[in-house]
């Protein structure tokens, strides 16, 4: 057992469940799930090593993504890099705030950066349009979506601007538990 070695140092693994909602074991499992998408480009011992990134086309295969019909959306919003790929950490994090043991402010501010298209810091009518067309796969008539975007809007846009903001977006699914109790991906 003395000669063995760790895929990270014990303060490397420290600092990760500080950040995380994972225990240590739960961190060194998504490391084997992170390794085993690109093996050949993946150290198996990350103690002295820069933070390795993989392309994002891989992570997408995971079974967990790959059905998801918001998976670009995620991988661009936990990502930091415009290249493409994404680094153990970013990875971690996404499972992290994604889990089901993440708070539920966590998985809302999650949730409005992912239903967020446009990236302007609110969730508009063409945001909303957007997510009930991957949510529905496009078998929503227009006038079907225009009525659902009428009614979010008119329960969720607490200041009638006509878009929400993460405090109108928070507001509204407070009113919907199960929301946030379905916005998760497991390890």
């Amino acid at each position: 057992m003395g000669n063995k070695q760790s895929v990270f140092t014990e303060e490397q693994l420290d600092e990760y469940q500080d950040c995380t909602v994972f225990t240590k074991k739960d961190i060194m499992r998504l490391y084997q799930r992170f390794h085993a998408l690109a093996l050949q480009n993946i150290p198996c011992h990350c103690n002295n090593r820069e933070d390795i990134k993989i392309p994002l086309q891989l992570i997408t295969e995971m079974p967990e993504l790959k059905e998801n019909p918001f998976h670009q959306k995620i991988l661009q919003v936990f990502s930091e890099d415009d290249q493409g790929f994404m680094t153990f950490n970013e990875f971690l994090n996404m499972f992290s705030a994604l889990s089901n043991l993440a708070s539920n402010n966590l998985k809302a501010y999650y949730a409005f950066k992912i239903y967020d298209f446009n990236s302007d810091n609110f969730i508009c009518q063409s945001d909303l349009e957007v997510m009930l067309n991957k949510l529905t796969n496009k078998e929503l008539s227009d006038e079907e979506i225009q009525l659902v975007c009428s009614k979010i809007m008119e329960e969720g846009d607490l200041d009638g601007d006509g878009r929400l903001s993460l405090a109108d977006f928070e507001y509204m699914i407070t009113r919907a538990p199960d929301f946030v109790s379905t916005f998760h991906i497991r390890i």
